[in-house]
């Protein structure tokens, strides 16, 4: 996403006042019901919402100017520190960037970088490397991860378990409506600090795994449905499932495969807006593997006196 202040054009000085003249001005330009059917304008209206809900919220606003969070609202995590990838409880294998292999020991970097100079304010072993640090804070770094979650879970929202690095098993959080690629901040989980200061935080970055028939795109749900012969022609009620469990759906009698359906409400949950996207069913006639003989006959018989061409569309092709 854009920047913010680009988004709504206002400089990053502009006053509470500035920046709501500039959203209800573009609000009003963009909006969907006075641009019925202009995606570009729904598309833009999205936007500018997203910027107007950074910007008039002063702690977003904050955090956003010292880079803690980013343009859509998201945990910005630090960079050039310790990442490694989180496993489920089963145990899994982590990924360390930069080949570190183990959590860096700070006072061997200072003392490394000072010449290693002890006394009061040097640094080195014993009661002088302690002395030394006394002007420096001393607190955990943060170190971030990629977790792996799976489709529903984050579509739904729950407690996902993993393994540590550090051997602790922590239990986290999924927000219902997880995107992938949306980062999570840990309070207190990162590295320790020294001398009792704070450990830092642990930031970390999903990833959403895909699912066997739904797909995500946006906040809609796309699965194709296989249906019978039967329910294609006549028509019927069939159980369709979603992210949130089964739901009946009526199939217009003369439907073909292909043919899109729409359940509404059905998607998943935009956590900006609080509404939730459409779930879209397209239809899959799929035969019996075996035919049995009385379809034959049937189809024999309807071939007689009917012919068309399901082809015609593709025009002369060779």
């Amino acid at each position: 996403m854009n920047d913010p202040y680009s988004v709504l054009g206002v400089p990053r000085t502009a006053s509470e006042d500035e920046i709501r003249k500039a959203f209800r001005k573009l609000a009003k330009k963009h909006h969907p019901d006075l641009n019925p059917g202009d995606k570009a304008a729904e598309a833009k209206f999205k936007e500018i919402s997203q910027a107007n809900d950074i910007l008039s919220d002063p702690e977003k606003r904050r955090r956003y100017d010292a880079g803690e969070i980013d343009a859509s609202g998201q945990e910005t995590p630090p960079r050039g520190f310790y990442r490694d990838q989180a496993g489920g409880a089963g145990g899994a294998k982590y990924r360390r960037a930069g080949g570190h292999e183990e959590f860096v020991d700070m006072g061997g970097v200072f003392s490394e970088m000072f010449g290693g100079r002890r006394g009061a304010h040097g640094f080195g072993g014993g009661a002088g490397e302690e002395e030394g640090f006394e002007g420096f804070d001393m607190s955990g770094l943060p170190v971030t991860y990629t977790l792996t979650v799976p489709f529903l879970v984050a579509a739904r929202g729950g407690k996902q378990r993993v393994n540590l690095p550090n051997g602790k098993t922590l239990d986290i959080d999924i927000p219902e409506g997880a995107t992938d690629g949306q980062t999570l901040r840990l309070k207190g989980q990162g590295m320790p600090g020294r001398k009792g200061r704070p450990a830092g935080d642990a930031y970390v970055e999903i990833r959403i795994q895909p699912h066997a028939f739904f797909e995500a795109r946006d906040n809609d749900i796309h699965m194709e449905l296989p249906v019978t012969l039967t329910e294609a022609v006549l028509g019927g009620k069939v159980k369709v499932p979603t992210v949130n469990g089964e739901v009946m759906l009526n199939i217009p009698a003369g439907s073909n495969s292909g043919t899109s359906l729409r359940l509404k409400g059905r998607g998943l949950l935009d956590r900006k807006s609080g509404q939730r996207g459409d779930q879209y069913v397209k239809l899959k006639v799929v035969l019996p593997e075996k035919p049995d003989d009385k379809l034959k006959q049937f189809l024999e018989g309807w071939e007689a006196g009917r012919t068309y061409d399901p082809r015609s569309s593709m025009g002369q092709f060779t």
